[in-house]
């Protein structure tokens, strides 16, 4: 890396802004004509797509260049590092939101619904409801088996609790300026990360199949599928940052010194882990 800038760098105009915009817009009208059934909102989603990786890619690209060329200063990675750090603040409030969901169902939901189904007293309106977790609310439903805790769940967080570990490591070891070590442990983490979600597809699948349990379950399926895929999403966006952070240190991008890349993903994927032990808790255990 050159010598670091004496001046607050300012980028010049960009005309990525527009490009992502024009890639939600074609994403967005092709989500809506395919859940419509209409066959041309498939082809409008793939042109979104590819905008939007395109857009990554170019963009992305201009910022890991200007870093390396030493444009960034103190105050610059200042920035970055308070950018991230509302950023992150806002995905706490997006899982705040869901986990709230959940605790209002069953705190204050469950126990209403059993007051009302003794005021009315009719069968045929609610059945014999019990206010008890889980749930898929009054009435006659499918049956469904709940998601238990033990077993693949209490894997699935000994992995991602692990690659914690790995993905600090790996920063000690950039740290320290042992390069080899570094990568070593960045493949790791990505390995465990993308591990996680292959064992959370076939938890969907066994669940589907095994255990009747869908997104139309009631209040346990849908806040079940909402919290445990959203938190999914979350980690394959970490994964893909955590492979362009292995491409940049393969590429002998960061310095001991000068490394905000590197640590803005691992603030992220540490979040993603505290997360899934507020999910695992709350959602499997209670």
């Amino acid at each position: 890396m050159s010598q670091e800038s004496s001046h607050y760098y300012v980028p010049a105009p960009s005309a990525y802004p527009i490009v992502g915009s024009t890639a939600l817009l074609f994403m967005g009208f092709g989500a809506a004509l395919t859940m419509n059934k209409m066959e041309l909102g498939y082809g409008l989603l793939a042109i979104g797509f590819a905008i939007l990786i395109y857009m990554c890619f170019a963009w992305f690209g201009t910022v890991a260049r200007e870093s390396e060329s030493g444009k960034y200063n103190a105050d610059v990675d200042k920035s970055f590092r308070w950018g991230m750090s509302w950023f992150i603040l806002s995905e706490v409030m997006f899982f705040c939101a869901f986990f709230g969901a959940l605790f209002y169902m069953r705190v204050f939901s469950l126990p209403w619904l059993a007051e009302e189904s003794t005021i009315l007293g009719n069968p045929d309106v609610w059945g014999a409801y019990e206010a008890v977790w889980p749930t898929d609310g009054p009435g006659e439903h499918e049956a469904f088996t709940p998601m238990g805790a033990w077993g693949l769940p209490a894997i699935n967080t000994l992995i991602l609790l692990t690659s914690g570990v790995t993905c600090t490591l790996a920063h000690w070891a950039l740290k320290e300026n042992r390069r080899d070590a570094l990568k070593k442990w960045l493949l790791a983490t990505i390995f465990l990360g993308v591990l996680f979600l292959g064992l959370q597809g076939y938890e969907y699948v066994h669940a589907y199949n095994d255990l009747n349990l869908k997104m139309t379950t009631g209040a346990y399926g849908s806040t079940f599928f909402m919290l445990t895929g959203f938190h999914g999403f979350h980690v394959t966006l970490g994964a893909i940052m955590l492979i362009v952070i292995y491409f940049r240190c393969a590429a002998g991008h960061f310095t001991p010194e000068h490394h905000f890349g590197f640590e803005g993903v691992a603030w992220y994927w540490h979040f993603v882990d505290v997360v899934w032990l507020g999910l695992f808790i709350f959602v499997y255990l209670m």
